[in-house]
């Protein structure tokens, strides 16, 4: 299950994380979203142990959403040792991201 990532908990759940962590930006009003979101789930349940997966919900969270420059969803950060290592801008299919993922690990 994907963590529901926080302005509150990001800092400590995903930039001081000691695995890769790939961060979902979406809005409950984001098609493209809603077909990403499955998508983060599956990387979730396969990577559990190896990385951490989470989800920001940008109009809920203005304060890392602003931080990090969004201003397209989804956009997913995959951040390692507390900086972002690569970025994915838009709905792409699972292996997109599992690749960029894996190079993370």
């Amino acid at each position: 299950m994907a963590i529901e990532f926080t302005d509150a908990n990001f800092e400590e759940l995903a930039l001081k994380s000691n695995k890769p962590v790939l961060v979902d930006f979406w809005a409950e009003w984001c098609g493209p979203c809603r077909m990403v979101g499955p998508i983060v789930e599956e990387l979730s349940n396969e990577y559990d142990g190896q990385a951490i997966i989470g989800k920001v919900n940008v109009d809920n969270n203005p304060g890392i959403s602003a931080k990090y420059g969004i201003r397209n969803i989804p956009t997913i950060l995959f951040i390692k040792n507390g900086e972002v290592v690569d970025k994915q801008v838009g709905a792409v299919p699972k292996a997109v991201l599992g690749d960029k993922l894996k190079a993370c690990l």
